[in-house]
């Protein structure tokens, strides 16, 4: 307990100090407007992890792609796609932020969050929430000039992504409503390029869905003492590590039924069930990566996904509309 306490001192005395850091560069009058609004445009991505926008964009264009397939329009329609790009990147900066605003509290108590945007100080509660309201704000309206559908859903789809952050306080099954947050993605991509009905958006959210619904369990095996400790409710609290590894495990075996059940529904060919096979590939390497006695590759394992989601995406243009299709 006391080993406890005054780690949670030399954090928030590290908070602090970082906290009086970035009030002295925010009033020294000498740093000019350029670097200071460099350094709020380094702060602002990193407070929502804009380079993970990665994970659920390829699918919100493959979703695109199958219905613009289906539709036998031309696969390349700069309006559209530009929206569609601005709709996704809003929605996931606006619910990441959302995510670190809830939890602020409980990532200054976490060694491993601590040094997080807000808990450290490089950011105000406020700056976070107008952050926060102006992303949701630029989401709506990317979604109005998509079209009427789109448009009159995205209350909807904030609801489901803002849902997440509060889910740890409520439900075990924390990791599977984060999966659903982005299997909004390939949905939305679908409904935004004029698709309507099919199997193929909702064969896409459910890979999408149980891909990231698995590697989210990886992740919070890392944090099963501290939420234990603070109340808080994930499938590794209550499973423990090693049954929430066969759960991950699982997971993305049924992602990849589901990749390749649209390679039957589409139908998308042999250089598509190659690509999956990649892809499957890739998941395996990152299980192996993670055991139940020994969680200290976790983070590589989360960030190889980075590179699943551009790799199905790449597969599924080449499939679609390669030379060879």
């Amino acid at each position: 307990m006391q080993a406890h306490t005054r780690t949670e001192q030399g954090t928030s005395t590290g908070n602090r100090q970082a906290g009086r850091t970035v009030n002295r560069e925010r009033s020294n009058p000498r740093t000019s407007g350029a670097v200071r609004a460099s350094r709020a445009l380094r702060v602002y991505a990193s407070f929502v992890r804009f380079g993970h926008s990665v994970f659920a964009l390829p699918f919100a264009l493959a979703g695109m792609l199958l219905a613009l397939r289906r539709l036998g329009a031309y696969p390349f329609l700069p309006a559209g796609l530009f929206w569609i790009v601005v709709a996704m990147v809003a929605a996931r900066s606006a619910a990441m932020g959302f995510n670190r605003l809830v939890d602020a509290r409980i990532d200054a108590l976490n060694p491993r969050t601590a040094m997080r945007e807000l808990p450290r100080g490089a950011m105000t509660i406020r700056e976070a929430v107008v952050f926060v309201a102006v992303a949701s704000a630029i989401f709506v309206f990317a979604a109005w000039r998509l079209n009427p559908l789109c448009f009159a859903l995205s209350p909807v789809a904030l609801a489901i992504v803002f849902w997440y952050s509060l889910a740890k306080r409520y439900t075990t099954w924390t990791q599977l409503f984060l999966g659903l947050s982005m299997a909004v993605a390939p949905v939305g991509g679908w409904l935004a390029a004029g698709g309507r009905g099919g199997w193929e958006p909702w064969l896409l959210a459910a890979a999408i869905g149980t891909w990231v619904g698995g590697f989210d369990v990886l992740y919070a095996c890392q944090d099963l003492e501290f939420d234990r400790a603070h109340d808080l409710r994930s499938i590794p609290v209550r499973f423990g590590v090693a049954a929430s590894l066969a759960i991950s495990r699982a997971m993305h075996t049924m992602a990849v039924a589901c990749l390749l059940a649209l390679a039957l529904v589409a139908p998308l060919g042999p250089i598509y069930v190659a690509g999956v096979g990649g892809v499957a590939a890739m998941l395996v390497y990152e299980q192996s990566l993670v055991r139940a006695d020994d969680l200290s590759q976790v983070k590589r394992a989360f960030d190889l996904n980075g590179y699943v989601g551009i790799l199905y995406l790449v597969v599924l243009t080449v499939a679609l509309y390669g030379p060879w299709r």
